[in-house]
């Protein structure tokens, strides 16, 4: 019998191992290779890299959340606002038959375009802006959850119902078209063999990693995840880093609907209206627990190769969509088990898993 939970625990520790995601996503890669050839095909390859690289933004701060033992169901509604917000300051047309009852035609909007159409200033204005709005819905979400003690998944739903409202509303469902050339280069443009995308992942994934391993502020979001009353105790200025860790979510996905909606040419108010459950499914998946306090960055990008993959490869086989959604559903709903022994193992004592 104690070989037998010897061997089950071993069994265990390997697959809460750091690499395990990566080389079951290898293995599960080469077996859909075998099955399908075209899924290393360039095309195919330049697809997975275009649906890493804002899912990997995305996921980061969704993981910032997570650490602190909340979570952040309004990124979606974030990218749409944002995208809409965003495209309504740079866009140089617009059609008045379906934009002349909008509630912001003849003020911000008109014929001509937003309010910086054609100036120089337009796409960088209309970047900050977009980033500004993420971050400052985070702050609301972040304010209301450590200041206000409410529950992070009370607040985040209602700031996802009325932000994906609100977004609608601006636009009144219809989707803004004709962005600059620049801008669209920023979600289709490379530098040399580079995405711009790829870039711009890697800079906020540098800046997450100098934060979780270079500064107290990353010690401070892993011992509020941890134990909330202790990291109290032991000074750490909790309903700061609760704030922080909200507000760094909301900045990520503004970026993720910068480059989203250059990729889609538009500033759509349904924009990311899918992607919840690929966002949370990479996280867990990857192995950030949602218990909080654990997390890293590897296992964030882990998590997003392996669900794009899989994605991939889903719609590659002849399923109907609802299939497609209990497929995904599932290796979520296993990730999330594997979690929750993962955490109680190491109550016990039985196995280790590093911050």
């Amino acid at each position: 019998m104690s070989g037998l939970r010897t061997r089950c625990t071993t069994l265990l520790a390997w697959l809460v191992a750091d690499h395990f995601i990566l080389v079951l996503t290898a293995v599960y890669f080469l077996v859909m290779w075998l099955i399908y050839p075209h899924m290393a095909g360039r095309r195919n390859l330049a697809n997975l890299s275009s649906n890493m690289w804002p899912l990997m933004i995305l996921v980061t701060g969704q993981m910032f959340v997570l650490l602190v033992g909340g979570i952040d169901l309004s990124q979606t509604s974030v990218m749409a606002v944002t995208s809409v917000i965003g495209s309504m300051i740079m866009t140089s047309r617009l059609d008045p038959a379906k934009f002349e009852h909008n509630p912001l035609w003849g003020v911000i909007l008109s014929e001509n375009g937003g309010l910086l159409a054609g100036h120089a200033m337009a796409v960088p204005a209309a970047v900050v802006l977009m980033l500004a709005v993420g971050a400052g819905i985070g702050l609301i979400n972040g304010l209301a959850t450590a200041k206000l003690r409410m529950p992070p998944f009370m607040v985040t739903l209602v700031t996802m119902s009325f932000f994906s409202g609100f977004a609608i509303y601006l636009t009144q469902s219809e989707n803004i078209m004709h962005l600059p050339d620049s801008f669209i280069r920023i979600g289709k443009g490379s530098l040399g063999p580079v995405p711009y995308a790829m870039v711009l992942a890697l800079l906020i994934s540098l800046a997450a990693w100098i934060i979780l391993n270079r500064l107290v502020l990353g010690r401070w979001l892993y011992a509020v995840g941890m134990n909330l009353k202790t990291a109290a105790v032991s000074g750490v200025p909790c309903a700061g880093v609760i704030v922080f860790a909200y507000v760094f979510s909301g900045f990520c996905a503004a970026a993720g609907a910068i480059l989203y909606s250059a990729r889609l040419e538009a500033g759509r108010p349904t924009l990311g209206q899918n992607l919840l459950l690929d966002i949370i499914g990479s996280a867990v998946i990857g192995g950030i627990s949602l218990f909080g306090g654990k997390g890293k960055l590897r296992w964030a990008f882990y998590g997003v190769v392996f669900f794009v993959v899989l994605d991939n490869s889903l719609n590659t086989m002849p399923l109907n969509y609802y299939a497609v959604d209990i497929i995904k559903g599932a290796v979520i709903l296993m990730a999330a088990v594997l979690d929750v022994v993962r955490n109680r193992l190491n109550q016990t004592g039985q196995i280790s898993v590093g911050t």
